[in-house]
């Protein structure tokens, strides 16, 4: 008897833990219906984060017609060049990661805008990071079925993390470089989106030689990509 007990009791515990799950899947499938609407203006779990440890942080809001098209288009070529063409995920650009890891390569990312987007207003950013991604790929498929691919950058610009406690392009541009979004500049540009993989280590205001040559590169990408490779985004 007491051993069925213990048997019941952990098909009741196992039931219990998949309902949860189930239901905190549902909360980021709501959420980004809300997220649709122009007027509302997400948060990120580090910006989250960041008021629960009273540490606070700086965002300004601003709609995408209000960032100049240069950082629009580096930040483009720099994290997710196919970014108008997939359905939320490169599988072409997971799969090659995949096939270099299973041959002893290098990891490198192969995070489109939608899963960066996905994992910075829902999700967790360490550890676990190979979990997590597996969660990213459904819910970045989502996204971008239910969202225009002009909100979902428009979302990314405003809550990606630029340094410690800035999130959003506006608040980035004012802390870098002391301009708002609108007037920066394709130098400006171009350091700030090669910025974003590591913002807390890389500074676009006091670019080493690496950044720069990172940036000089992005630059000649955007010059040479074709007006196709941003027409999803309606740049003025």
């Amino acid at each position: 008897m007491p051993a069925k007990r213990r048997k019941r009791g952990f098909g009741w515990l196992l039931r219990r833990v998949i309902l949860v799950c189930f239901v905190l899947g549902l909360v980021p499938a709501a959420l980004t219906f809300l997220y649709k609407a122009s007027f509302v203006h997400p948060v990120s779990t580090l910006m989250i984060k960041d008021v629960v440890t009273l540490q606070g942080y700086d965002r300004r809001w601003v709609p995408i017609d209000d960032v100049a098209p240069a950082l629009v288009k580096s930040v483009v070529m720099s994290e997710d060049g196919q970014f108008c063409w997939h359905r939320g995920v490169d599988f072409a650009e997971l799969s090659a990661v995949i096939g270099d890891a299973i041959s002893g390569e290098g990891m490198r990312g192969a995070s489109t805008i939608p899963m960066q987007t996905v994992k910075n207003l829902y999700l967790w950013h360490r550890p676990l990071g190979s979990v997590r991604k597996l969660v990213e790929i459904p819910y970045a498929i989502y996204i971008d079925v239910v969202m225009s691919k002009r909100r979902i950058m428009e979302i990314y610009l405003n809550i990606a993390e630029w340094g410690p406690g800035i999130y959003g392009i506006e608040a980035a541009a004012q802390y870098h470089f002391g301009k708002p979004a609108k007037n920066l500049t394709r130098r400006e540009a171009s350091l700030l989106a090669v910025t974003l993989p590591n913002p807390i280590a890389r500074n676009p205001a006091k670019p080493g030689d690496g950044l720069r040559r990172l940036a000089a590169a992005i630059e000649r990408r955007v010059d040479q990509a074709g007006i196709t490779q941003f027409n999803c985004l309606g740049l003025n």
